[in-house]
């Protein structure tokens, strides 16, 4: 889908979701910048796209936040709606040796999602360290050692492919259908606080949520 706007047969869940990720950019905290990007084609039926960083230094800590949307569903996604999240930060030689950073940098995503209550399931993925080393005329520009999170998650705002069906998306605080709840946006954008955070943690920055250890800042 890679515009910056949903077409106009989009389900009215998605555009509901798009636009409450939309307004919630103005409420993210601001020592990190994000930004709507072109969605990835060919994954999904409808897809939303964000990428994020440090305000002024992407290098630190950026990703992207992906938001995909199948009226059909999908059986790994155990629902409609699925957010895939990509994060990488730059850390010290001695940071990136320790064999407890993976398990560090699972916990700051599973903490962040839970300070801002987003609500989820089939939450997956994997943690990778990677140290390259510069030889030659390539020497001065020093080595590089990174933690790359990736990630995906499956929101219970979404609600089941039934759910989903003919599914309208009443403005709140009125009911949904049937007496299901009703929508909030304040639920859609809780997983992009999240991602928020987890960047900021990445990059060593002091945690505003409890719970939340950042990484050590790299030095200079």
């Amino acid at each position: 889908m890679g515009g910056t706007r949903a077409p106009s047969d989009a389900p009215a869940l998605f555009v509901a979701a798009t636009e409450a990720l939309r307004a919630a950019l103005e409420e993210l905290r601001p020592d990190v910048a994000v930004r709507e990007i072109p969605a990835p084609a060919r994954i999904a039926p409808y897809a939303f796209a964000l990428a994020g960083g440090l305000t002024g230094d992407d290098e630190a800590a950026s990703g992207r936040f992906v938001l995909l949307f199948d009226p059909d569903g999908q059986d790994a996604w155990e629902g409609t709606t699925r957010i895939v999240c990509y994060a990488r930060a730059s850390v010290d030689p001695e940071v990136a040796d320790d064999p407890l950073l993976p398990g560090v940098a699972w916990s700051w995503l599973r903490e962040s999602l839970q300070s801002h209550g987003a609500e989820l399931g089939a939450l997956g993925g994997t943690v990778t360290t990677t140290s390259s080393r510069r030889f030659g005329v390539l020497a001065t520009d020093g080595d590089n050692f990174d933690v790359e999170l990736r990630c995906s998650w499956s929101p219970r705002w979404a609600g089941s492919v039934e759910e989903a069906e003919d599914q309208t998306v009443p403005e709140p605080p009125h009911s949904g259908a049937d007496g299901a709840a009703p929508w909030d946006p304040a639920d859609a954008a809780a997983h992009l606080h999240s991602f928020a955070d987890l960047l900021a943690a990445m990059a060593g920055l002091p945690p505003r949520l409890s719970g939340v250890v950042p990484l050590p800042a790299r030095r200079a």
